[in-house]
């Protein structure tokens, strides 16, 4: 079953929190570590898989296969998820889309579900085109289960939902907070 909370996560990310947020709520940890090195993106999933949450790696299918982790999330430049599909046809294979084109193709192509953003503005991935907001979620609901992420938080989550994600993907709402455990719990309360 997919995750309605995912966390992303970072090699760099205090992982011993990842026990008490996923206890507080959290049902899926996205582990994007663009810059950590091999071994320690495994023991990143590592971590994540300990709590029982869903797991899915960023980028990375070879490591989401070695790890056992639930999934792989691809992005326009990473391995395509047609190809995905057919190294790996028990995964969960997330595709980041920013329009209904994108989710059509994405659909044929294998994903499971897509991640859909950003929906509002965001500092913690740079280079990412304007806010979409969230008419334009609305109009693609419908072609694949969509995970709004960028700029989400406890605030804006529930009309994450209302316009029809089947959840959300968060970092700086939990990370970026000074308790981040208390702020998943926030999170987890305003989509309940």
């Amino acid at each position: 079953m997919l995750a309605r909370i995912f966390c992303l996560v970072d090699a760099t990310d205090d992982l011993s929190l990842l026990p008490a947020l996923a206890d507080a709520g959290i049902d899926g940890f996205q582990v994007r570590a663009k810059s950590a090195t091999t071994r320690s993106l495994m023991a990143c999933v590592a971590a994540a898989l300990d709590t029982g949450a869903m797991v899915v790696v960023n980028d990375r299918l070879d490591v989401a296969l070695a790890a056992g982790a639930h999934g792989v999330h691809l992005g326009a430049s990473d391995l395509p998820v047609a190809a995905a599909r057919r190294i790996a046809p028990e995964l969960v294979i997330g595709a980041t889309c920013r329009d209904l084109p994108s989710l059509r193709q994405a659909r044929v192509d294998g994903a499971s579900y897509a991640g859909f953003g950003p929906l509002f503005e965001t500092t913690s991935k740079p280079g990412l085109p304007a806010p979409l907001g969230l008419s334009a979620l609305s109009a693609c609901v419908g072609v694949l289960p969509l995970i709004g992420i960028g700029g989400v938080s406890a605030a804006t989550a529930p009309g994450v939902l209302a316009a029809g994600a089947h959840g959300v993907a968060v970092i700086g709402s939990i990370w970026r907070q000074p308790d981040p455990v208390r702020a998943a719990k926030e999170l987890v309360n305003a989509v309940a």
